[in-house]
């Protein structure tokens, strides 16, 4: 087997429900890094990529028609370079990261953009056939998050708990009080804020410049941040359930817009064109809940892809879990048996301060592993992100 090696990567900022990405289609906007990574590698024969893979949650408007092949040829790939776009929902952009990185170690690629994106801002709503002539039963399904157009049977085995719910039954389940979920946000918004003070969030990002009104406006920073927030305002927001319930807008993930990718390549690709590689890929590994507690999926990836490459939960150095919930982080590390403040956890923030664009935020994890391993000179990363309908998904990155 050959070992494939992340390159190089960047993003678009993240942008808020309805913000400053809002007037970029999602196949412009999975664009952008993709010519970013073009024009920083000039001196690459970018006809030899074997492929692009995107991941993407939606797919129900702008982003259809294989939005990977539409970002592709709207970037300037050649023509000749094709494109595939996957699902694995929350952690579509992982996913396509570590297809991508099977099939370098297969001997079917040596070079391959992978990543993610998604527009929430242009979610479309969807209406569904009517059934019979002149139906009047007909709803109008908002594509945004969640399900839609369910299948009564999956209803009467599972259930259909919405995202929240399910972050709740978790809370329930493992005895996550309110105060600790706070406590876990508004350490993810101070970590957030620390790491955009020293560069290192800049550092992954490319700026898009984004339509405002007749004008543009060039966007440079995440936009989803509320690293004013305090303990006190946390505390002051409802829950999202009602009384008695945990979960608030504070202490989950927002609705966002983002792209993401970053380059892939063998050591016969890194030889031939000289390129240095932040991370070598060490394995990934996928596993299956029950959909109404989705976010504790993590768990049974980690120890599934921990057994397959003979590694332990110490031999990482720095950990990455996807902030779905503050709930089903502290669900997943607590099981795991690491503290709820863990240093090496989510060390610059994540997606609770700087939010969840589905398709794109596995991505975005990796990136951010493999620029804090060269950078703090570190040795292994551990990226692992929960999935809707109850799957979870896991990837190992080792410094060259």
């Amino acid at each position: 087997m050959n070992d494939a090696y992340l390159v190089d990567a960047t993003r678009t900022p993240f942008g808020r429900l309805g913000g400053a990405l809002a007037g970029v289609r999602a196949d412009d906007l999975a664009a952008l890094p993709i010519a970013a990574l073009m024009a920083r590698h000039p001196a690459l024969d970018w006809a030899a990529l074997d492929e692009v893979m995107l991941g993407c949650a939606n797919q129900a408007g702008e982003d259809n028609r294989n939005v990977a092949r539409m970002a592709t040829l709207l970037a300037g790939l050649p023509e000749s370079v094709p494109a595939v776009t996957v699902n694995r929902l929350c952690a579509s952009g992982l996913e396509a990261i570590g297809q991508a990185a099977r099939a370098i170690a297969c001997g079917e690629a040596e070079l391959v953009v992978a990543g993610g994106v998604e527009s929430m801002s242009r979610a479309p709503y969807v209406l569904a056939k009517a059934g019979a002539a002149f139906a009047r039963d007909q709803q109008l399904e908002d594509t945004t998050l969640g399900w839609r157009l369910v299948n009564p049977r999956m209803q009467a085995g599972y259930g259909i708990d919405s995202m929240t719910q399910t972050a709740e039954n978790l809370a329930r389940e493992h005895g996550i009080d309110r105060d600790s979920q706070d406590a876990y946000a508004l350490r993810s918004q101070q970590r957030t804020a620390h790491a955009q003070a020293q560069g290192w969030l800049a550092e992954e990002i490319t700026a898009v410049d984004a339509p405002h009104g007749r004008e543009s406006v060039l966007v440079q920073v995440d936009e989803h941040p509320r690293t004013e927030t305090t303990a006190a305002k946390l505390a002051a927001l409802k829950p999202l359930l009602g009384p008695g319930t945990s979960i608030t807008a504070g202490n989950a993930s927002g609705l966002n817009d983002g792209a993401a990718t970053v380059l892939l390549a063998s050591e016969a690709a890194l030889a031939r064109y000289g390129l240095q590689p932040l991370a070598r890929i060490v394995g990934m590994a996928a596993a299956g809940v029950a959909p109404r507690v989705m976010g504790f999926g993590p768990v049974p990836a980690i120890r599934k892809l921990l057994a397959r490459t003979g590694l332990g939960l110490a031999d990482f150095d720095r950990i990455e879990i996807n902030e779905a919930f503050a709930a089903q982080v502290l669900a997943c590390t607590r099981t795991l048996g690491l503290p709820d403040d863990a240093d090496h956890v989510n060390a610059n923030g994540g997606a609770i301060a700087l939010g969840h664009p589905l398709g794109a935020s596995g991505a975005r994890l990796a990136m951010t592993a493999a620029f804090a391993l060269r950078r703090h000179h570190q040795r292994r990363a551990l990226v692992s992100l929960c999935i809707g309908v109850g799957q979870g998904l896991a990837l190992a990155l080792e410094r060259p």
